[in-house]
């Protein structure tokens, strides 16, 4: 029996957190596949498709198991496993000679290094600058701000893609419709420090909004980087933050749509397992959310949302990125630190939602401080109540977003950066 040819070549997407695995890694993968005769789908293919995850602060630790259940990549290879994997690549198993290396996500700094020692081609996807033009074959800006900020000698290799964001829409669309309703969408978050104050500060949001509007319908996607268990374990008494709020440990029933949590006060809250969960959450008319990725993902979908930092449980909040996390988090100064720095970020703190990063000013309201869900019910039970005031609000999320197009438009610089599929076979490095 014939053996298949050993790969030509490789692509390499290079990643860090929950955030950009579901709306920047997934979507392009899938299109690549599409596109190319790739493994792990086509064995015989000449190119492959691999992952690897760098070191974070902000990751969970789960990234790689969620990106091996997407069934997309030969390889996954852990963050834990990065320094070894720049020492002895062929540790790792052999590694096709050519390749392209693609960031999406992480420090910069990092896939300079990865593409250097692996001797590929490297590709850059930039929000807002290119920190490495140099070491870079290509850069696919986000956006004309990005470009800009290249010296002129470097721009000739960059190409304005877009917004990778801007094509979640379009793969929401013709999802099953939810059953009728006012529905609002909770997102505590997918890390544990987040989890610990979201999950019950939600519930108890959710309680007081459902007497307020008796028609409101919640759904809680659940991260791929948590469980339900986990979810139950924040909001019981294993949580000491969740004795702060009223709303008490629900309890899991199984819905006629699927995995419900009902609070003692009766509030039902249908939990949304597969992802992503695009379809379900563009047809929200609200949603409240912690800060992060999942800003991006719901002002690409154009859901209104309102963005919650709640500062009254300060010790648990170290989920900072750079130096700063790091610090918080040492042993032995990790709730002294962790407060003081976090407080000291709280206040020189410039705009935290996406969508109002992206634009400048305040698109979204964030709501930050020693807040409680008496407030937020009020508010958010506000913005239901006129609908001409969300239709706007939706209206600049749909604006910012821009056109459709840039997966495609970076699959196309990744193809041109791959070896043509007939040449021939290279030999494996040593």
């Amino acid at each position: 029996m014939n053996q298949p040819a050993p790969p030509q070549a490789a692509i390499v997407l290079v990643c860090n957190g929950p955030g950009e695995l579901a709306t920047w890694v997934r979507p392009l993968a899938q299109r690549l596949h599409r596109e190319l005769p790739l493994r792990p789908l086509d064995p015989a293919a000449p190119f492959r498709l691999e992952l690897v995850l760098v070191p974070c602060p902000n990751a969970t630790g789960n990234e790689h198991r969620v990106a091996e259940a997407m069934g997309l990549f030969t390889r996954v290879l852990p963050a834990r496993r990065f320094w070894g994997l720049l020492l002895r690549p062929r540790r790792h198993g052999p590694w096709p000679r050519q390749g392209v290396v693609v960031f999406l996500g992480g420090d910069q700094f990092w896939t300079v290094l990865l593409s250097a020692r692996l001797g590929y081609r490297h590709l850059t996807y930039a929000e807002w600058v290119a920190r490495w033009p140099r070491w870079n074959d290509r850069i696919a800006a986000m956006g004309p701000a990005a470009a800009d900020r290249l010296a002129p000698r470097w721009r000739r290799r960059c190409t304005v893609v877009g917004d990778l964001m801007a094509d979640l829409s379009d793969s929401a669309r013709g999802e099953a419709p939810l059953p009728q309703g006012e529905w609002i969408a909770l997102m505590p978050g997918s890390k544990r420090a987040k989890l610990q104050v979201g999950v019950p500060f939600l519930l108890d949001t959710a309680d007081r909004l459902a007497a307020l509007r008796p028609g409101c319908r919640f759904l809680l996607p659940v991260a791929p980087t948590t469980t339900v268990a986990e979810l139950l374990a924040h909001a019981g008494e294993r949580n000491p933050i969740a004795a702060h709020y009223g709303s008490g440990a629900p309890r899991l029933l199984q819905g006629e749509q699927g995995q419900e949590l009902e609070t003692p006060a009766g509030t039902r809250i249908r939990l949304v397992l597969e992802q992503p969960a695009h379809g379900p959450l563009s047809q929200c008319r609200l949603a409240l959310t912690t800060v992060g990725a999942n800003t991006a993902e719901l002002g690409a979908l154009g859901v209104p949302m309102i963005v919650l930092v709640p500062t009254q449980h300060l010790h648990v909040m170290q989920a900072w990125d750079g130096w700063l996390g790091l610090v918080a988090r040492l042993p032995l100064l990790r709730w002294l630190l962790g407060v003081a720095l976090t407080a000291w970020r709280m206040r020189q703190r410039g705009y935290l939602a996406w969508p109002n990063i992206s634009a400048g000013r305040a698109v979204v309201p964030e709501r930050v401080g020693a807040i409680t869900p008496a407030q937020i019910a009020a508010e958010a039970a506000d913005w239901l109540a006129h609908p001409e005031r969300l239709a706007g609000l939706q209206d600049d999320l749909r604006s910012l977003r821009g056109q459709p197009g840039a997966v495609a438009s970076l699959a196309d610089l990744v193809r041109e950066l791959l070896p043509p599929a007939a040449a021939p076979v290279p030999v494996d490095p040593a």
